[in-house]
Protein backbone atom coordinates (compact mmCIF):
# COMPACT_ATOMS: atom_id res chain seq x y z
CA UNK A 1 0.00 0.00 0.00
CA UNK A 2 1.05 3.74 -0.77
CA UNK A 3 1.31 6.20 2.34
CA UNK A 4 2.87 8.41 0.57
CA UNK A 5 0.11 10.64 0.28
CA UNK A 6 -0.21 11.07 3.94
CA UNK A 7 2.30 12.93 6.18
CA UNK A 8 4.88 11.86 9.07
CA UNK A 9 2.12 11.59 11.55
CA UNK A 10 0.02 9.60 9.71
CA UNK A 11 1.85 7.33 8.10
CA UNK A 12 3.37 6.64 11.57
CA UNK A 13 -0.44 6.41 13.08
CA UNK A 14 -1.10 4.10 10.47
CA UNK A 15 1.70 1.75 10.42
CA UNK A 16 0.92 1.40 14.30
CA UNK A 17 -2.42 0.46 13.41
CA UNK A 18 -1.35 -2.49 11.05
CA UNK A 19 1.77 -3.64 13.36
CA UNK A 20 -1.02 -4.01 16.49
CA UNK A 21 -3.32 -5.80 13.69
CA UNK A 22 -0.88 -7.88 12.39
CA UNK A 23 -0.09 -9.28 15.76
CA UNK A 24 -3.46 -9.50 16.94
CA UNK A 25 -3.24 -11.98 13.84
CA UNK A 26 -0.71 -13.74 14.76
CA UNK A 27 -1.74 -14.25 18.63
CA UNK A 28 -4.94 -15.71 17.03
CA UNK A 29 -3.78 -18.18 14.45
CA UNK A 30 -1.39 -19.25 17.19
CA UNK A 31 -3.61 -19.72 19.73
CA UNK A 32 -6.35 -21.14 17.11
CA UNK A 33 -3.07 -23.88 16.26
CA UNK A 34 -2.68 -24.54 20.17
CA UNK A 35 -5.53 -25.04 20.70
CA UNK A 36 -6.29 -27.49 17.96
CA UNK A 37 -3.31 -29.50 18.68
CA UNK A 38 -3.74 -30.18 22.21
CA UNK A 39 -7.58 -30.96 21.85
CA UNK A 40 -6.25 -33.37 19.15
CA UNK A 41 -3.36 -35.28 20.85
CA UNK A 42 -3.79 -34.80 24.55
CA UNK A 43 -6.15 -36.74 26.58
CA UNK A 44 -4.63 -38.04 29.69
CA UNK A 45 -4.18 -35.11 32.61
CA UNK A 46 -2.94 -38.30 35.20
CA UNK A 47 0.52 -35.98 34.59
CA UNK A 48 1.67 -32.38 34.16
CA UNK A 49 4.10 -33.33 31.67
CA UNK A 50 2.87 -34.92 28.17
CA UNK A 51 4.06 -38.36 27.02
CA UNK A 52 5.89 -39.15 24.29
CA UNK A 53 3.24 -40.17 21.93
CA UNK A 54 1.39 -36.90 22.53
CA UNK A 55 4.35 -35.00 22.63
CA UNK A 56 5.30 -36.50 18.79
CA UNK A 57 0.74 -35.89 17.84
CA UNK A 58 1.75 -32.05 18.43
CA UNK A 59 4.83 -31.59 16.66
CA UNK A 60 3.25 -33.69 14.24
CA UNK A 61 0.27 -31.44 14.31
CA UNK A 62 1.97 -27.90 14.26
CA UNK A 63 4.43 -29.60 11.67
CA UNK A 64 1.49 -30.05 9.08
CA UNK A 65 -0.08 -26.53 10.11
CA UNK A 66 2.87 -24.83 9.10
CA UNK A 67 3.56 -26.82 6.04
CA UNK A 68 0.00 -26.36 4.50
CA UNK A 69 0.57 -22.61 5.58
CA UNK A 70 3.69 -22.18 3.50
CA UNK A 71 1.85 -24.10 0.32
CA UNK A 72 -1.03 -21.47 0.81
CA UNK A 73 1.55 -18.65 0.95
CA UNK A 74 3.22 -20.03 -2.33
CA UNK A 75 -0.63 -20.09 -4.00
CA UNK A 76 -1.16 -16.83 -3.32
CA UNK A 77 2.50 -15.35 -4.35
CA UNK A 78 1.60 -17.51 -7.65
CA UNK A 79 -2.09 -16.19 -7.59
CA UNK A 80 -1.19 -12.06 -7.29
CA UNK A 81 2.20 -12.33 -9.36
CA UNK A 82 -0.26 -13.84 -12.56
CA UNK A 83 -2.71 -11.19 -11.37
CA UNK A 84 -0.24 -8.37 -11.63
CA UNK A 85 1.11 -9.76 -15.04
CA UNK A 86 4.55 -11.19 -13.75
CA UNK A 87 5.50 -14.60 -14.46
CA UNK A 88 4.67 -17.63 -12.19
Amino acid sequence: MDFSQFNDAERNHLQRVMEQKQMKDFLKLYSGLVERCFTDCVNDFTSKTLSSKEDGCVQKCADKFLKHSERVGQRFAEANAEMMGGPK
